[in-house]
């Protein structure tokens, strides 16, 4: 029906271009026009004392009946397909009220996809099923030796990067490419450069220079097993040929994307990145007066700034705007912080064989930690806090975003 009352039904279309009519005035120029109809069911979400509104330069003298955006919304979804990013029809009656169909008796109701929550029928162990096998078999071609002389250095690489692991960073990469529009193929050079970037941090980590580690992912660290020498070039190795593969394997991908990505990549690792918070790390061991800021600064800067770039660039590489490029990073910052606050929990709450590296040593070595600032509930509390926000930032997605929404849940919850 006509805004202005007058009994005509005039659409015209969304400005938005994501529907195929939405309501028009007898003064809009209309697309398509229909005689008057009977007059819609009462509902509260009709406004009948509305003040007048001009229309193309016209004003209506008289006090007029006007839909208000939601009701106006659903009623034209019901005549033409709606809204994919919307509304949904939906089986079950779940709107507040029906919505009739004018060509026949039924009544027909739909229900708003709320897009900062999992859709319901979206299992992430599935689809990380479905990701994992992909991702592996592309990690281990991708460190083979393919010359005698490179056969250990290539084995110490692949000791560590094929040792298990989430590959959340990989998952992310191609979960934000797919929500973009993009593919999986397009996506997996830069998802194994990740993991091979993430791979070398965890082998320079674990160095006795640095966290000393043992243990990784219940194995013997790569020291460990090839000797520091070894294993501090396993990690330069990594971390070169990471930028080589996304260089010389992505296919398909408009160049400017790529060199993105690429320099996207270096600047993650470099001095206001991983390098820059490890650094920091290391000199507030021991540290006292560590403050909650300069806590943040580390971990958005170690941790949180290689899930960004995972993200980003699966963006990228499926065509995402500057603004959603701006809403991923938003995202994968909050998940990043997350992730971190997680670990910390996870240390004092979990045992070495849950975790599959050695439990409790941020205590042992004094460090730094949102438990030991915050306290653990407080520190549960403030994870779960990112988390929420991280997932309103992909509101605009909708549905598409259901395996990252998935996977922030997946970084609190996780017990390793």
């Amino acid at each position: 029906m006509c805004v202005c009352g007058c009994g005509s039904v005039v659409l015209r279309r969304c400005r938005h271009r994501c529907c195929r009519w939405l309501l028009g005035s007898c003064n809009t120029p209309p697309s398509i026009a229909f005689p008057p109809s009977p007059p819609l069911p009462s509902n509260p979400l009709i406004d009948i004392e509305s003040p007048p509104r001009p229309f193309h330069g016209h004003t209506h003298k008289k006090k007029m009946t006007r839909f208000s955006p939601m009701y106006a919304a659903i009623f034209f979804c019901a005549m033409s397909g709606g809204c994919a990013t919307a509304f949904v029809p939906s089986k079950e009656l779940s709107s507040p009220s029906p919505v009739t169909d004018r060509t026949t008796t039924t009544t027909t109701t739909y229900s708003l996809n709320v897009a900062a929550t999992t859709a319901s029928d979206f299992s992430l162990d599935e689809y990380l099923k479905s990701k994992l096998g992909p991702i592996e078999r592309a990690l281990e071609g991708s460190v083979a030796s393919r010359i005698p002389q490179t056969d250990r250095i290539c084995e110490a690489m692949s000791y560590s990067l094929m040792a298990g692991g989430k590959r959340i960073r990989p998952v992310l990469c191609i979960a934000a490419c797919e929500m973009l529009g993009g593919n999986q193929d397009d996506a997996m050079p830069t998802a194994v450069a990740l993991e091979m970037i993430h791979t070398m941090s965890l082998i320079h980590d674990d160095l006795p220079a640095m966290d000393d580690d043992d243990l990784r992912r219940g194995k013997p660290t790569c020291h460990v097993v090839y000797g520091e020498d070894v294993a501090i070039l396993a990690g330069d190795a990594l971390l070169s040929t990471s930028f080589e593969h996304v260089a010389r394997h992505t296919k398909g991908v408009p160049a400017d994307r790529v060199l993105d990505v690429i320099a996207r990549l270096g600047k993650s690792v470099g001095a206001e990145g991983l390098a820059g918070g490890q650094v920091m790390d290391l000199e507030c061991e021991g540290k006292a007066g560590t403050t909650l800021d300069e806590l943040k600064w580390i971990h958005l800067h170690k941790t949180a700034t290689l899930l960004q770039v995972a993200v980003a660039s699966g963006a990228i590489i499926g065509g995402a705007t500057p603004e959603e490029i701006v809403a991923c990073e938003k995202f994968a910052m909050d998940i990043g912080l997350a992730f971190q606050v997680a670990d910390d929990i996870l240390d004092v709450t979990a045992s070495s064989e849950d975790l599959g590296k050695t439990a409790g040593k941020d205590e042992a070595t004094d460090k730094t930690t949102y438990v030991k600032l915050l306290g653990l509930e407080e520190s549960k509390r403030y994870a779960r806090e990112l988390i929420d926000g991280a997932k309103g930032c992909l509101a605009p997605f909708g549905d598409r975003a259901a395996p990252l929404l998935a996977i922030a849940d997946f970084i609190v919850d996780r017990k390793n």
